[in-house]
């Protein structure tokens, strides 16, 4: 549900380019060199799926919000690239609080509660209608990540929002980042549109030298933690067949008290270019697997390359969601770790 933007400059135009730009008698491993120069880095990804029915065993509005928050916070503290959220049918007999609320699903309402803390906050009110939905997120903690920056802090990245005013002397694009002016891009934009903006080192916002739009993967391609993407999956299998990464994820762990067991110093994850890991609502991940036609033949060991208990001997009986995403991130932390500086 939520692509990413389309490279500035694809590597087939990149490749176009050096061509023109090389001789007939150009040594052809010069050209390959070329090309490898600029073919851009992929960086390895972590994605995570949790099932819409935890927001459906939720009571209150206020209760389903901070629960929301909570996982946003997750995906922030541990560097999800991707948050995809799944149905499942696994929800209560008497009704769930959002049963009035616009008749919005709680996959609906858990996206668009994700999408709005992510969003940086000057944006949101350009970028986010009033809702019913959002009636409650003013309690909640602000994710405060890097790309959430201030009025006083410069960076070489901000997100900005493209407005409707033009720029009175050239006709260009304005980009509202967060700051007392808004910027030129050399772009021209629909308005209302969210775009990443590279700031460069000229500070003064009165000069008239524009600034650029570059792909919404810049900032992490340099280092940087950018945020994570948000996806609907209507089951289970969905969440891997209509992966938005070219290739799909190459490793995919499912949570379970059911899983095996293994010390997180002890757990050798191979190179990945995109990992996701998965997680179960009330009834587990077992559940979601045998509600869904496409995955109910299957064992747990035929869909997942992993299927691991991140927390063994629990005191309580059970461990909700949002208890388990930040036990088994924090678990994968030190494993991630291994294979991204390795």
């Amino acid at each position: 549900m939520a692509k990413r933007d389309k490279k500035q400059r694809t590597d087939t135009e990149v490749e176009a380019e050096l061509n023109g730009n090389n001789g007939e008698n150009d040594d052809s491993r010069s050209k390959k060199k070329l090309r490898k120069k600029n073919k851009r880095k992929e960086i390895p990804t972590v994605s995570m799926a949790v099932p819409a029915s935890i927001i459906d065993n939720v009571p209150t509005l206020e209760l389903a919000t901070r629960l929301a928050g909570q996982i946003a916070r997750a995906a922030t503290i541990f560097r999800i690239n991707e948050v995809i959220v799944f149905d499942n049918k696994g929800n209560p007999d008497n009704g769930s609080v959002l049963d009035n609320l616009d008749d919005e699903s709680g996959a609906a309402f858990l996206m668009r509660i994700l999408q709005y803390l992510e969003t940086p906050q000057y944006l949101r009110k350009a970028l986010f209608p009033m809702h019913n939905s959002l009636r409650f997120v003013g309690l909640l903690p602000p994710l405060d990540a890097p790309h959430h920056l201030r009025k006083h802090e410069w960076g070489p990245y901000r997100e900005g929002v493209t407005v409707k005013e033009r720029d009175s002397n050239s006709g260009a694009t304005l980009v509202d980042v967060g700051l007392v002016k808004s910027v030129i891009v050399d772009q021209i934009f629909e308005p209302g549109r969210r775009v990443t903006v590279a700031m460069g080192t000229d500070r003064n916002l009165d000069s008239d030298l524009p600034r650029q739009v570059v792909s919404s993967s810049k900032p992490s391609e340099e280092g940087a933690y950018w945020g994570y993407q948000v996806r609907y999956a209507h089951n289970l299998s969905s969440v891997f067949k209509d992966c938005a990464y070219k290739g799909g994820y190459d490793f995919i762990v499912g949570t379970s008290e059911h899983g095996v067991v293994i010390k997180s110093s002890d757990l050798e994850l191979p190179s990945f270019r995109h990992l996701l890991i998965a997680f179960g609502g009330l009834s587990g991940l077992e559940e979601s697997i045998e509600e869904d036609d496409n995955l109910k033949a299957h064992d747990t060991e035929h869909i997942f390359n992993l299927y691991l208990n991140t927390c063994p001997n629990q005191g309580s009986r059970t461990i909700r969601t949002e208890e388990a995403i930040f036990i088994s991130l924090q678990y994968f932390q030190e494993p991630i770790n291994r294979v991204l500086q390795g």
